[in-house]
């Protein structure tokens, strides 16, 4: 189950390629943001012991040092290219997929998800928080659906997220999904879940009043046992409204001058 836990520190333990991406990601900027505190400390204690001023009596009265500051202005921008390559990189490797296996549809309303599997029967369901008073044994508070969302494991899902009022922001942790749901827009990303589990998230996205009673759970589970729900789900759940086709525009009748014109020749 890939939920937080009492005292845990760091990071959760990714379920997805993109979630292992963020972590080394951020292992690594942790490295280097810890030298460079260390470094700067040190260089402060250095500088107020060595030029303290019963050492210094006369200060100095020097004002540049080409060196110095050619450093200053050069290494910084190093390490902000150093920094901003991975992060590209993840940015665009977090994007889409243009390989998908399955689409999830996710929009947010207050308070509660709605999802639809458009390549799976095209159902629909909504989830809600599960109130303290109907919770089951191991069933975590203010953290558990009603419908949870379910999901085959290895497979590339594309994720389509867009909202009916308000902005929304659909977050699982675990997962290395953020991603927030625009009303009028359809933002997109994609999730490869490694392993089956139970894993947690929220809406990150300050929406209302209820934005904290609006968790997202999901199921991931063998594609077999994706499959066995998917027939479950077609014969439980509503399906989802298919938009309408835009209709035919009307032939543009010509003027009769231009009609005249051409019987004539």
């Amino acid at each position: 189950m890939a939920a937080p836990h009492d005292w845990e520190m760091w990071l959760q333990t990714p379920g997805s390629p993109t979630a292992e991406f963020i972590t080394h990601f951020h292992d690594g900027l942790l490295v280097v943001i810890t030298i460079i505190t260390i470094f700067v400390l040190t260089l402060l204690l250095y500088a107020s012991w060595r030029f303290r001023e019963k050492r210094n009596p006369t200060p100095s009265t020097t004002t540049h040092n080409t060196l110095i500051e050619i450093l200053w202005t050069v290494i910084p921008i190093m390490i902000l290219i150093g920094i901003a390559i991975p992060s590209f990189r993840l940015l665009y490797f977090a994007d889409s997929t243009p390989n998908a296996d399955m689409t999830l549809k996710i929009i947010g309303n207050q308070w509660y998800w709605s999802y639809v599997y458009p390549d799976n029967g095209n159902f629909t369901f909504d989830a809600n928080l599960v109130p303290d008073d109907k919770l089951k044994k191991g069933q975590k508070r203010m953290m558990t659906t009603d419908n949870p969302v379910v999901l085959p494991v290895g497979k590339k899902i594309r994720l389509l997220m867009t909202s009916r009022d308000v902005i929304h922001s659909w977050g699982v942790a675990p997962l290395g999904i953020k991603l927030d749901n625009v009303p009028g827009r359809t933002n997109e990303t994609w999730v490869e879940i490694d392993k089956p589990g139970v894993y947690y998230g929220f809406c990150s996205e300050l929406c209302g009043a209820g934005h904290a009673y609006m968790p997202i759970m999901i199921k991931a589970v063998s594609p077999a046992d994706f499959q066995q729900w998917v027939n479950y789900a077609k014969q439980t759940f509503s399906p989802a409204e298919t938009p309408a086709a835009p209709a035919k525009k009307a032939e543009v009748a010509k003027p009769a001058t231009v009609a005249q014109n051409s019987a004539r020749n």
